[in-house]
């Protein structure tokens, strides 16, 4: 494991999307053990993107251009659409104190859908993963690097619905701040859209 795949991975988990938009909502709504359910359910929906990287769609990806082009685009538009719901749903960040809590197996099945469909992991696991694994044991390598995604992913995630909890009450008594918080997440999705149409 090298300094470059760690940065590499962290900046891949930080970077506002799906898997951080859910988490922070559910630490805003429900506190902070709801925020690590979602952030557990979130790092269990990478378990798909690893065992597809491992069957060998990454190789059929890196040897076809047109393949991966298709695949990022596909990944900008999800974005892009993100972006949409996400200015124009005001629910999605409301918080409702009275509002009874979702039960935890719902809250991690919605995690492992959320991350699932996260463009960006499919980037990661089928295009940048087997760079950084070791030659002489690809397979046992891409088991650990991606072992230490997950632990990573489940920290961060933790980390942002550990602050959303913080400032619950906050954004309870102030409507005008979710409103900001909508519009920092999609700005966030449209970035990260943009950065991805030039990679």
């Amino acid at each position: 494991m090298t300094v470059e795949f760690l940065l590499t991975s962290l900046v891949i988990v930080a970077t506002p999307g799906t898997g951080v938009l859910y988490t922070t909502a559910a630490g805003l709504t429900g506190g902070v053990r709801a925020a690590a359910i979602a952030a557990l359910g979130c790092t269990l929906g990478i378990v798909p993107h690893v065992l597809a990287a491992l069957t060998g769609l990454a190789a059929l990806l890196h040897a076809s251009t047109p393949a991966f082009q298709v695949l990022k685009y596909l990944g900008v538009a999800y974005l892009f659409h993100l972006a949409w719901t996400t200015i124009r749903d005001k629910a999605a960040l409301a918080v409702d104190p009275g509002a009874p809590h979702r039960a935890p197996a719902r809250v991690v099945a919605s995690g492992i859908m959320v991350n699932l469909l996260n463009p960006k992991l499919t980037i990661f696991f089928f295009a940048f993963l087997p760079q950084f694994a070791r030659p002489d044991d690809t397979v046992t390598s891409m088991v650990e690097l991606s072992a230490v995604f997950m632990a990573l992913t489940f920290a961060v995630f933790v980390g942002y619905g550990w602050f959303a909890s913080a400032v619950r009450d906050h954004v309870v008594e102030r409507p005008a701040v979710q409103t900001w918080i909508r519009r920092g997440f999609a700005g966030a999705f449209v970035a990260l859209g943009t950065m991805l149409a030039f990679t």
